[in-house]
């Protein structure tokens, strides 16, 4: 384990300290940062020791932090770090921890680091954040259809009861933030320097967690490569307590989707993937999982990204099984810089395609939005469509008895201030198919569905929901 040091008075923790300490951090595994006594310090102490430390400490890329009261060479001495970290302003000075350090090979550095640097706490917190101030509830909506508010909170503690097997396209999602460094001097190209990154799981995989989450025994079933990506979703779905049987196909990466960000703007997206069809044995495997998972399941949840993970013939006989065993089956599949079809999930008992998505599946470009539901229904032989409509909110086309009445409605967007639209899909299919499950009218279940949708892109990245945000917005 590398050491590296760094001793100051700390009177009041700057940008200019985090500069440093990040810099220092940067050098090692274990950042130890000595702060000066009252005594050593002397006129230099305007705050007590004890505050000083705690200034310190609160830092989080301090590893260990303490008090010293010993001559410094003393100090460096006993600790014997690797690299001793000061600032730029002391290189040209008369430096006493030099002579201790090369008695046994130590080095000593000199760095303010970077001002990206003292940013970093702020990016961090733009992923951990979220933002539910500017969600409004439908009062029209809520009161056309007579939702009763503790009838939708008790759904929502249902979820609990529910037993879901998700199936579908596993997907890691990294935000890289970057500094903008100007336009190149060779051609018209941007320059960025990557500072920081954080990885969250996505795709079918998000469907999953926030299924566990909201409090459901979730089980997932995927596809992925072998390498450090599916390790890291090993460890997110285990985390988020999802019981994962991920099968590894060595023909693909575990499909990685980077997002280049710089001041909460995306620049650029990389995606890292294969979009073959799975092999025939693989899919063998596929359906001896799922179908030990249905025996004991409620709920079939096919979250679709057409990356090779869900062929025809695997979609159709995982229908078959769960329609045997009386399982309700949901399914979305995403067309966004992929092109999918979302009318291949026949007779199941909702599908969430965006607008896009219906025209694709029916070649319909002219006729309304009821005329493509009604399509769309007739097509794919479902019981309810929900139609995404972005910034417009969403389409609830259902059956409202057991025969042929067909009623259309609106749920308008519920949060118009969103920070990340990218997991509003998934947050929408897996709130919208527990309270299905759970017993609710399609009309209940469009509402959650848009109200954890609403939650999710008030955050950026995909965080799982919880049952308490639902709940919390509700009261």
């Amino acid at each position: 384990m590398k050491k590296v040091f760094v001793h100051g008075s700390f009177n009041v923790v700057h940008p200019g300290h985090l500069r440093l300490l990040r810099f220092a951090k940067e050098c090692g595994d274990h950042l130890i940062v000595a702060v000066q006594s009252d005594r050593i310090a002397g006129n230099a102490a305007h705050v007590p020791q004890a505050l000083r430390l705690e200034g310190v400490e609160s830092i989080g890329w301090v590893d260990e932090a303490f008090i010293f009261d010993e001559p410094l060479t003393d100090l460096i001495s006993r600790l014997k770090p690797d690299v001793v970290v000061k600032g730029k302003e002391h290189e040209f000075s008369v430096n006493p921890e030099l002579s201790v350090l090369e008695t046994y090979g130590g080095d000593l550095l000199f760095s303010s680091g970077e001002t990206i640097f003292s940013s970093l706490d702020l990016i961090k917190k733009e992923f951990q954040l979220t933002d539910t101030h500017s969600i409004k509830l439908p009062e029209e909506y809520i009161t056309r259809h007579q939702l009763d508010r503790i009838k939708l909170i008790g759904l929502v503690h249902q979820f609990s009861k529910v037993k879901v097997c998700v199936v579908g396209d596993l997907i890691i999602d990294e935000y890289i933030t970057c500094e903008p460094l100007g336009m190149s001097q060779e051609d018209p190209t941007i320059v960025v320097m990557p500072i920081d990154s954080t990885r969250f799981i996505g795709g079918a995989g998000i469907v999953a967690a926030h299924a566990a989450g909201l409090g459901a025994t979730v089980h997932f079933v995927s596809v992925t490569g072998k390498d450090v990506t599916r390790d890291y979703a090993v460890e997110c779905l285990e985390a988020a307590g999802v019981n994962a049987n991920l099968f590894v196909d060595l023909s693909r990466p575990t499909t990685l989707k980077q997002r280049f960000r710089s001041k909460g703007k995306s620049l650029l997206r990389v995606s890292h993937l294969h979009r073959g069809a799975i092999s025939n044995a693989l899919q063998k495997k596929l359906i001896k999982a799922i179908k030990q998972a249905l025996d004991n399941a409620d709920l079939l949840v096919f979250s679709d990204f057409n990356y090779g993970c869900l062929p025809q013939p695997l979609v159709v006989q995982l229908i078959e099984m769960a329609k045997e065993r009386g399982v309700m089956v949901v399914a979305d599949s995403q067309s966004s810089s992929q092109v999918g079809d979302i009318s291949r999930f026949k007779g199941v008992h909702l599908i969430t395609p965006t607008e896009r998505e219906a025209r694709i599946s029916t070649r319909n470009r002219e006729d309304g939005l009821v005329v493509l539901a009604e399509q769309l229904r007739q097509q794919t032989d479902v019981q309810n469509v929900l139609l995404k409509l972005g910034e417009e909110g969403l389409l609830v086309h259902a059956d409202s008895t057991s025969g042929n009445n067909w009623l259309t409605d609106k749920v308008g967007a519920l949060n118009s201030s969103a920070r990340d639209v990218a997991g509003a899909g998934d947050s929408l299919l897996i709130a919208s198919a527990l309270t299905l499950a759970s017993g609710g009218t399609i009309w209940e279940a469009a509402f959650l569905g848009s109200l954890a949708a609403a939650i999710q892109v008030g955050r950026v990245g995909n965080t799982p929901l919880r049952t308490e945000e639902l709940v919390r917005e509700l009261t």
